[in-house]
């Protein structure tokens, strides 16, 4: 139905559609934001990590928190899960949400904003009293058309003149945000001279070591997150606690005490010889962390399992195969959320770009591999066997997947994260959701193939 609609209606048609019903859902919540202080964390990547490091930030200090994001939602002590596909809800459900914050007496509300929830709208009402950009990278130029585009709806969390306002220094489009006002700005970054540093960065297995630097003061951090991403978003977190007035030694307190966020290299063990890790990265730039950051410590083989959304930007559709075949042993490209596009189509389009992550072979004629009821491709040099594979069937996928790993191997699913539902076709034009947890799957599938 929305698909028939947005055929019907120009974009600025649409967006005022949103904005009315921005407006209905604020008069008929009473405007609960006006209650909360509300930090709003907007960027490509990295969005839901910092939203629940915040949140442990604010609740080390003894703060009663309200939080809004791509897998859950928060309310005080009550947790759920955010199964909608949706990081920025409705509008209805948003004030809804929020006014059930103020009523359980929450002071703070921590929530998820996207580009397209900015330029549709979607959040009217809501003052800002902390915004918080973390990065921007090749994403959603379906809707935005162009990344100029796509920059400019973020920064419209930050035109309203908030009274905090944190940006990442490493980011190349942090002047940007730089040049809207705000009662204080703070900076985060590694590489770039900022408020909020981290030096001295020391991977380990689970987690990260490094030097957090505040002006003249330093400490000790053992961040339980992999990866340089993660200190960035850790380093986020501290900018808005210390904007916040909470003190240094609290922060670090909130900062060790965060669990393993669901989906974000998140280890799957029952017992295996080898390692699973499920993870989120849909984005070239995400993709690409996680690879850098997973791949240093693999003894054995890196095997990637792979796909891309339906109805979202197609350009970064080869991007992501690319970047598969650079930096993975086996990949196996498998269906993802195609809503009502062909699965097929979309396999083909990531696929496309796998041989050109891999040098050694990307110059190779392409054979179709024969005898091969997956319609795999196969490369072929001296000695070399097929390494790449198309299985449109996801838990199939991941079963190939396994079936390939040895001791010391690790398996990576990426792309649904956390998910437990899967976007696909209802045969009339439109889509549904239907159960999938790349989780659950790989939990049974390591039973039932007894993978030691």
């Amino acid at each position: 139905m929305k698909r028939f609609f947005r055929k019907l209606f120009s974009q600025k048609t649409v967006n005022k559609y949103h904005l009315t019903m921005a407006v209905l859902a604020n008069i008929i919540y009473g405007f609960p934001a006006k209650k909360l202080n509300v930090i709003g964390i907007t960027g490509t990547n990295g969005k839901t990590t910092t939203a629940h490091l915040v949140t442990a930030v604010l609740e080390a200090a003894g703060k009663k928190v309200g939080m809004t994001t791509t897998i859950d939602f928060q309310i005080g002590e009550k947790k759920w899960e955010n199964n909608m596909k949706m990081t920025t809800v409705s509008p209805f459900l948003l004030q809804k949400l929020l006014k059930q914050m103020v009523k359980a007496g929450c002071e703070y509300a921590v929530v998820e904003v996207t580009s397209i929830a900015l330029d549709q709208h979607r959040l009217w009402g809501i003052k800002f009293d902390t915004v918080a950009f973390t990065n921007l990278t090749h994403d959603h130029l379906d809707y935005h058309g162009n990344m100029t585009d796509y920059r400019m709806a973020k920064e419209k969390l930050f035109a309203n003149r908030p009274l905090l306002s944190v940006i990442n220094a490493d980011d190349p489009s942090a002047d940007f945000f730089h040049k809207y006002s705000a009662n204080r700005t703070i900076t985060y970054g590694i590489n770039n001279l900022a408020n909020v540093m981290a030096k001295k960065l020391y991977a380990r297995p689970g987690g990260t070591d490094f030097v957090l630097l505040v002006g003249q003061r330093q400490a000790s951090l053992s961040l339980p997150l992999p990866g340089q991403f993660n200190v960035h978003n850790a380093l986020c977190a501290t900018a808005i606690g210390l904007g916040l007035g909470i003190d240094m030694d609290t922060i670090i307190e909130g900062l060790r005490s965060v669990d393993a966020v669901k989906g974000r290299m998140e280890v799957v063990d029952m017992g295996q010889a080898f390692t699973a890790i499920v993870d989120y990265a849909h984005t070239p730039d995400a993709l690409q962390k996680v690879y850098e950051t997973i791949k240093p410590t693999v003894r054995g083989k890196l095997i990637s399992v792979l796909g891309a959304t339906g109805r979202r930007d197609k350009t970064k559709r080869p991007i992501l195969g690319a970047l598969a075949g650079k930096y993975a042993d086996y990949v196996f490209i498998t269906n993802e959320d195609p809503y009502d596009e062909d699965p097929l189509t979309i396999i083909d389009e990531v696929a496309e770009g796998v041989p050109r992550g891999k040098p050694r072979v990307g110059r190779m004629k392409v054979k179709q591999a024969e005898k091969d009821d997956d319609v795999s491709i196969k490369y072929r040099e001296t000695g070399e066997d097929i390494w790449w594979w198309r299985v449109p069937d996801r838990k199939e996928a991941i079963a190939k997947a396994l079936e390939k790993a040895r001791p010391q191997d690790v398996v990576l699913v990426t792309g649904k994260g956390a998910e437990k539902v899967m976007a696909v076709s209802d045969g009339r034009g439109g889509s549904h959701l239907v159960p999938f947890s790349d989780r659950e799957v790989l939990e049974e599938l390591l039973v039932k193939y007894q993978v030691k």
